[in-house]
């Protein structure tokens, strides 16, 4: 007899855990079904590895500017096999402690392929003997792999996806990095970092191009000081591998060629061909489709994450997570404004932004103020040598709410969170009293001038 659990999510990362160990919370008995490793994509080949070598980059770079602010460091290489056993010992240590912490909210932890043959009915894939177990309610969270090119083919060595680029053991000599966005711009500043030529080559007309147009100009003036050559409105026509190198073939005919060959043009949901079709679920390309509660067409069956194609954050998923699980175990929850969800950026410097951008605002046709304040103009930026990026805030003419907030600049990723309570507001920021010195004025400085009463903003003509 097949064994019987309230829920059983079928994923274990960033939405699959935080679902399973929600629902447990909640009363339920639950399964969690992973065929990899628990952590998913994010702790074992994306957010968390990718932060440690960022954070291994940084400090170099750190390293080798340090005389600026009166150290005198005589030299600064990478120690790149140290830098790789560390990033794979912090996977380590936070896979054992997920485990531990999902086992503790008593969690069955089951490894295999989950197949979902019938509603309600779950057949596990291993090693050894296939299992069946049944479940009131089940939550897909089976997520995402990267998007390949029909030009430039992965063969996992010459010409590879971020799994391998995170994974490898030598610092190629030069890169090239098919794809400007989130993770192509992330591993440009850690290779560029760690002295590997890296030449980015991007389809649309800027970097980051899911942000506004003064932030792709910033990174891109940004990338030349590290060194990084950056190619926009270009596409790739074909990439032939030779001996040593890849070669890549712009459709204008004109050649490049690299050691390696880094294709990050996005990620795609991912879902079991079996599972689709023994459940008959509806479906958005390759993402599963769902209402505001995470619902599929098939009822007591939902999806969250990358799985459904909304923002392919992790904290995204977990917000999905926190939905889905309340409302597979009776309560009526729904999602809110994605658009409030923040979005980050790693690089060198950082990009953060949430609400609705410059751009997003003025196709809509509203009469924005935008705010700005810079950080060369902070005292704690100036006194760290962090004096690049500014912070811009939208603010409504009409209706005096705050529309959006966008970041470039140190540590903005951390800073970011802050704005998200601004998101709608028509509070007025003079009276609301920042820290001084820190970095976070900033921040108030554009809020103020949204308002046109910015204390420390030069008056404009």
């Amino acid at each position: 007899m097949a064994d019987i659990y309230d829920v059983v999510v079928i994923g274990s990362g960033p939405g699959g855990y935080a679902a399973a160990i929600r629902c447990a919370q909640r009363g339920a008995s639950v399964a969690m079904v992973e065929k990899e490793f628990i952590g998913g994509t994010c702790l074992n080949s994306g957010c968390i590895p990718s932060k440690a070598l960022l954070a291994s980059a940084h400090t170099l770079l750190l390293a080798k500017r340090a005389a600026t602010m009166g150290v005198e460091i005589p030299s600064a290489t990478a120690n790149w096999p140290k830098v790789q056993s560390r990033k794979d010992a912090i996977v380590g240590g936070f896979r054992k402690g997920l485990t531990e912490l999902v086992e503790g909210n008593g969690i069955k932890i089951l490894p295999g392929r989950a197949i979902v043959t019938a509603p309600k009915q779950v057949k596990i894939e291993t090693d050894t003997a296939p299992m069946e177990i049944d479940a009131e309610k089940i939550i897909l969270a089976t997520g995402s792999v990267p998007v390949e090119l029909p030009s430039a083919a992965f063969d996992g060595k010459t010409i590879i996806s971020s799994k391998e680029a995170l994974e490898l053991q030598q610092i190629p000599q030069s890169m090239i990095i098919i794809g400007g966005g989130v993770i192509g711009c992330e591993l440009a500043c850690v290779y560029a970092a760690v002295g590997t030529k890296v030449t980015i080559v991007e389809a649309l007309l800027r970097l980051i191009p899911m942000e506004d147009e003064w932030v792709g100009r910033l990174i891109e003036r940004e990338f030349k000081k590290l060194g990084i050559e950056v190619m926009t409105n270009q596409k790739v026509a074909a990439a032939d591998k030779t001996n040593e190198s890849v070669r890549v073939t712009l459709e204008g005919g004109k050649t490049i060629e690299a050691e390696k060959v880094l294709v990050s043009v996005g990620r795609k949901a991912v879902c079991d061909e079996e599972t689709i079709e023994g459940l008959g679920l509806e479906m958005n390309g390759p993402a599963v489709a769902v209402n505001e509660k995470m619902e599929t067409n098939v009822s007591g069956v939902y999806a969250i994450g990358d799985a459904v194609g909304t923002t392919y954050l992790a904290h995204g998923a977990f917000a999905e997570a926190e939905v889905a699980a309340d409302n597979a175990t009776g309560a009526d929850a729904k999602m809110g404004d994605y658009s409030l969800i923040p979005r980050a950026v790693y690089t060198f410097p950082e990009v953060a932004s949430v609400g609705k951008g410059e751009d997003a605002c003025r196709q809509e046709g509203l009469d924005i103020a935008v705010g700005r304040a810079f950080f060369k103009a902070n005292g704690r930026s100036v006194g760290h040598n962090e004096t690049v990026g500014e912070v811009r805030v939208v603010r409504d003419k009409a209706s005096d709410r705050i529309m959006g907030v966008t970041m470039v600049g140190a540590a903005v990723t951390e800073l970011i969170a802050a704005a998200r309570a601004l998101m709608g507001s028509t509070e007025k920021p003079m009276a609301v009293s920042f820290p001084h010195p820190t970095v976070s004025e900033v921040l108030k400085e554009a809020w103020e001038d949204a308002f046109g009463m910015s204390l420390h903003t030069p008056p404009r003509p």
